[in-house]
């Protein structure tokens, strides 16, 4: 009898699912007597150059993992032993293969609730070699927990009916450490989405530029940054001194700091970039300052009334002349000049020897010679010379100064806040950046982002996305390069790159000529971060995203 060719794979695949389950649980059942005399030896499983399992290993778990869907317990037992022993593998795989740390991004969409999705997908990134994971958490104003306990003021990710109480990010977490994965949180900062600029009661925490501008009103490329998963429509940026953004944020935070995450990346940590001219900022009103707590924070750092008085001036107008600067002396006269934070006042003229002199010759040829008494006429009293009105050109150009320096701080502070909850807890955090955000640009310029990643305290982790895409890695090393050249002394930098393994996308060389390049620049690093997992699994990630259950 023929036997058709669905049933002999049907055959096949059950043949060798029995026997990855007899292999696994003969293993399980004799582990204890047997394994203190071999968990010093190399690994039994065949890693690659960058620890990933071998073909016959990743089938073998794949058919594990489908047998304990059916909830019998010697099949999920099976499947468990088979995850430990994999962990094993590839953690002491990672301890003698650079980079000692390998990660990669990952965004998880509702269809992952089905049965065994999450461990599907993780097991397959631990089949690359991966011992850590990124979670996405919170990105384009969604956030990944479950509709019954989400007290924050954004909509959860997972909607659908029947999953009211389904914590897909706690699963995640707990599906990944039992993997031997670091699981880290990933979320956006000052970008709070779409979702978030459409509550009528939250429209004052949205940064406004001095054309009272959003970043959503504003004029901008369609496709920037598209290639990062990042939807124009849904960059929504707060002002960073909104003492109501800060709140809505810490409380998010500390609802996925309860998920117990074993470290958390904060991205977004920046203004939005312009598009063509406007990526440079030139001028006040290009800053996003001019949110009502913005301004007014802005104006406290004013030193007298006269300094007050001409910031006001500067962001009204974008600038300030003499006029301005008579007007507000004329104003207080009582204050020698405008005053704020880091200005230095002009030194106050002082008396010299010589002036000393010429002031008692003076009283002596006031006195008449014969009698040497005073002169009984008194003479006329010299008007007091008025101090000389300050340059303007120089106000003007300590304004801006100011002005740059306070849209800097706004974005350190709101870092500060927003990574408390998780330090005070021993939480590690990492802060995500471009290593080109941060730059001067020509005269007076800066890149509009503002990212000042240079200033973030050496304590939190450096996740350098080095996105570079020129064809090659000439410049991808180099964004690296300035990275370990400004970072803080002592500080963990982790180049995030983008692309695929053994192939070039997106105008990028694969993830291994990369890496080789980065090692080869800076041999001091040893942890790569890769964007993205759906970049890995372009067709997979589409039917995770589009799926019907």
């Amino acid at each position: 009898m023929k036997i058709a060719p669905t049933r002999i794979a049907n055959f096949q695949h059950q043949r060798r699912f029995l026997s990855a389950v007899t292999a696994v649980l003969t293993s399980s059942f004799i582990s204890q007597l047997v394994w203190p005399f071999i968990e010093n030896k190399a690994a039994f499983a065949e890693t690659s150059a960058y620890c990933q399992l071998s073909k016959e290993d990743v089938n073998q778990k794949e058919d594990l993992r489908r047998a304990a869907l059916s909830g019998k317990s010697e099949s999920q037992q099976a499947y468990f032993a088979v995850l430990n022993k994999h962990a094993r593998e590839i953690a002491q795989c990672r301890q003698k293969t650079w980079p000692q740390t390998q990660a990669v991004w990952l965004r998880l969409y509702p269809c992952d609730v089905r049965p065994g999705e999450v461990d599907r997908v993780l097991d397959n990134i631990v089949n690359k070699g991966y011992n850590e994971v990124y979670i996405e958490a919170f990105y384009d104003g969604q956030v990944l927990l479950p509709v019954a306990d989400n007290p924050t003021v954004w909509p959860s990710v997972l909607r659908n009916p029947g999953y009211e109480k389904y914590d897909l990010l706690e699963k995640a977490i707990a599906k990944g450490k039992q993997r031997g994965l670091k699981v880290y949180t990933w979320l956006f900062t000052m970008n709070f989405g779409y979702t978030y600029s459409q509550r009528p009661d939250r429209q004052q925490n949205l940064a406004l530029n001095g054309q009272n501008q959003t970043s959503l009103t504003i004029i901008k490329d369609a496709t920037i940054n598209d290639d990062f998963g990042e939807v124009p429509g849904n960059q929504a940026f707060i002002d960073p001194y909104s003492p109501q953004a800060r709140q809505d944020y810490t409380l998010l935070v500390n609802q996925i700091v309860k998920r117990r995450p074993q470290g958390m990346l904060f991205d977004y940590i920046r203004y939005l970039r312009g598009f063509g001219p406007a990526s440079v900022a030139t001028k006040v009103q290009d800053l996003w300052i001019y949110g009502p707590a913005s301004q007014q924070m802005l104006l406290q750092r004013a030193n007298n009334q006269q300094g007050r008085d001409l910031i006001q001036r500067y962001l009204t107008k974008g600038f300030i002349n003499t006029n301005d600067v008579q007007a507000v002396v004329k104003q207080y006269p009582n204050e020698r000049e405008p005053l704020w934070q880091g200005r230095i006042p002009q030194a106050v003229p002082v008396a010299t020897p010589a002036s000393r002199r010429q002031n008692d010759a003076s009283k002596v040829a006031s006195q008449t010679p014969a009698t040497k008494s005073p002169n009984t006429a008194n003479p006329t009293p010299k008007p007091t010379p008025k101090p000389p009105l300050p340059d303007t050109g120089i106000l003007q150009k300590d304004l801006w100064q100011l002005s740059v320096a306070h849209a800097v701080q706004g974005i350190l502070d709101f870092f500060g806040v927003a990574t408390r909850p998780a330090q005070s807890l021993g939480i590690p955090v990492g802060a995500v950046f471009f290593p080109d955000a941060n730059k001067k640009i020509n005269q007076g310029g800066y890149d509009s982002r503002l990212q000042p990643w240079d200033s973030f305290p050496a304590a939190v982790e450096f996740h350098a996305m080095s996105y570079g895409n020129c064809g090659n890695v000439s410049c991808i090393v180099p964004q690296v390069e300035r990275v370990v050249s400004l970072a803080p002394p002592g500080a963990k930098i982790i180049p995030a790159i983008a692309g695929d393994w053994g192939k070039s996308v997106k105008n990028r060389p694969s993830l291994e000529i990369q890496m080789q390049a980065i090692r080869s620049a800076t041999p001091q690093i040893n942890a790569v971060s890769h964007f993205s997992w759906g970049w890995q699994e372009p067709e997979d990630e589409r039917a995770r995203q589009t799926c019907r259950f």
